[in-house]
């Protein structure tokens, strides 16, 4: 006779309800406001998260790693400043870095006299069954803003894991409120 013993592990899951805003200085030109817990990247997190030779202007995360806010200098210059056209390959470039996209809310809005477009979605990056630690899918929530410029676009990302997004995504539209750019 076959004895089987069934044992349960009992997790508990802590649940962050996101602190008060305060005000960030990303650089001389670019004030937002974050959640108190998110602060400024290390250096190890910026090199695993922005593997590029142009780093961010700012990059933030909370202790877990999970809730980001970032501030970047796009390769993509519009000097016509056409949003709508701008609009429509941002959209495009965003549709093929994920492997599924669920586009919640997309635009164009003006923020304390700038001008955005923005895009919220939920999105799905596919794992790799063959890799180890690499099998699970990443599903996030991201609130995505450009703010173009006739020398530079700026891009804000505000993101979480997506069964996150209940508790952030109020927090992420104030956020993306608070931003204020000196001309």
């Amino acid at each position: 006779m076959i004895k089987v013993v069934a044992s349960f592990v009992m997790a508990w899951v802590w649940i962050v309800v996101p602190s008060k805003l305060v005000k960030v200085k990303v650089n001389e030109n670019i004030t937002v406001s974050l959640p108190a817990e998110l602060k400024p990247m290390t250096p190890d997190d910026l090199a695993l998260r922005f593997p590029s030779v142009r780093a961010p202007l700012g990059a933030y995360t909370n202790d877990d790693r999970l809730i980001d806010f970032s501030v970047n200098i796009s390769a993509t210059q519009w000097p016509d400043s056409n949003h709508e056209m701008a609009a429509k390959f941002f959209k495009s470039s965003l549709m093929n870095m994920f492997d599924r996209v669920q586009m919640h809310a997309e635009g164009i809005q003006e923020i304390n006299g700038s001008k955005f477009i923005y895009f919220k979605f939920e999105s799905r990056v596919n794992g790799t069954k063959g890799l180890t630690g690499e099998q699970s899918a990443i599903m996030k929530y991201t609130y995505i803003q450009y703010l173009l410029g006739p020398e530079r676009t700026l891009v804000f990302t505000f993101s979480c894991p997506r069964d996150m997004k209940t508790d952030w995504q109020p927090i992420s539209e104030d956020v993306m409120k608070s931003i204020k750019i000196k001309s």
